[in-house]
């Protein structure tokens, strides 16, 4: 099933999407930028529908049953960091945070009676003075969450001895071409009260507020995403644990296609076509027989499942 990844340097797959409902769709958008139109030389206007970013949590969020803040039944044996409360609460994990197992509370934690900082710079063996010792900082992530080795994580802190940094492998992005706007609106009601008084206006939520919203409308919307098998290989685990590793990200890709691609409110997508361009005559396996080989290949970890971590660390006097 998975034979003809073992040579090929990429695994890259385009989807055609299309809406599930009517032929609009609301884009991502960010902070004083609003939607990202972009055009591409000589071709009608496009616009990214989902950043890389935002696709890296929803490949993540397919592993992690938010509900009971627990890796689903398929991951539970894989290494992760629960970041806990004095009280036992949960409150975030390598699973859930941007910066995964570089996570302020994650670093600012107590482990196994350690501040967070020293015991992940001591399980890498980041030294003053030393080099980085790649390959043992790529086996200790493993050990630590090998989820980062897919999703990247950048150990920026100052008191990280040469700030390792390990790259996405697992990388994705939507964008729409040839689109054109769609500008409507609505009317937020109150017929309770028709008039606004002092202190009683749509800034505290009362009276009829109109507004406008812009959605687009496109030729074609494309999902595109690469797997670096090169970069997963390159870490120089052994065979095992790279299949593992490749087939945990092969199941995030097909989990993510497989599922609703609701992004947001009024962008709720669904899976056209699909295709795999690399590497030639592959096809992407089923969810259930990567389930399957993700059960059976068999690798073992020093400490499976969570490893907790108390936030804030009791201070030291």
């Amino acid at each position: 099933m998975m034979d003809a990844l073992d040579e090929a340097t990429r695994l890259i797959v385009d989807a055609r999407l299309r809406p599930v409902i009517g032929s609009t769709f609301q884009p991502t958008g960010f902070a004083n930028l609003g939607a990202a139109e972009f055009q591409r030389p000589g071709q009608p206007p496009s616009l990214l529908v989902e950043s890389v970013q935002s696709l890296a949590n929803h490949f993540e969020a397919a592993g992690f049953d938010d509900a009971s803040k627990q890796p689903i039944a398929l991951l539970a044996e894989i290494p992760w960091i629960d970041v806990r409360a004095d009280d036992g609460t949960h409150l975030t994990s390598s699973r859930e945070e941007p910066h995964r197992l570089a996570a302020a509370y994650i670093r600012n934690a107590e482990i196994d009676g350690v501040g967070g900082m020293p015991w992940t710079a001591g399980r890498l063996q980041l030294k003053a003075g030393r080099p980085l010792d790649w390959r043992a900082i790529y086996a200790a992530i493993f050990e630590l969450d090998p989820l980062c080795l897919i999703h990247g994580v950048f150990f920026s802190d100052k008191g990280f001895h040469g700030n390792p940094k390990v790259r996405r492998a697992l990388s994705a992005v939507v964008e729409a071409h040839d689109v054109v706007p769609v500008v409507s609106g609505g009317l937020k009601r109150d017929d309770v009260q028709f008039k606004s008084s002092e202190g009683q206006g749509a800034e505290e939520g009362y009276g009829f507020v109109p507004f406008g919203r812009t959605e687009y409308t496109a030729n074609e919307i494309v999902f595109s995403a690469s797997i670096d098998l090169a970069q997963l290989r390159g870490y120089g685990l052994d065979s095992s644990a790279t299949r593992l590793l490749t087939l945990l990200a092969v199941w995030e890709l097909r989990s993510l296609l497989d599922g609703p691609l609701r992004l947001r409110t009024a962008c709720d997508l669904e899976l056209e076509s699909l295709d795999v361009r690399r590497p030639d005559g592959f096809s992407l396996p089923s969810r259930a027989d990567l389930e399957e080989a993700i059960v059976a290949n068999g690798v073992t970890f020093d400490e499976p499942g969570a490893r907790v971590a108390t936030w804030p660390a009791p201070k030291v006097r």
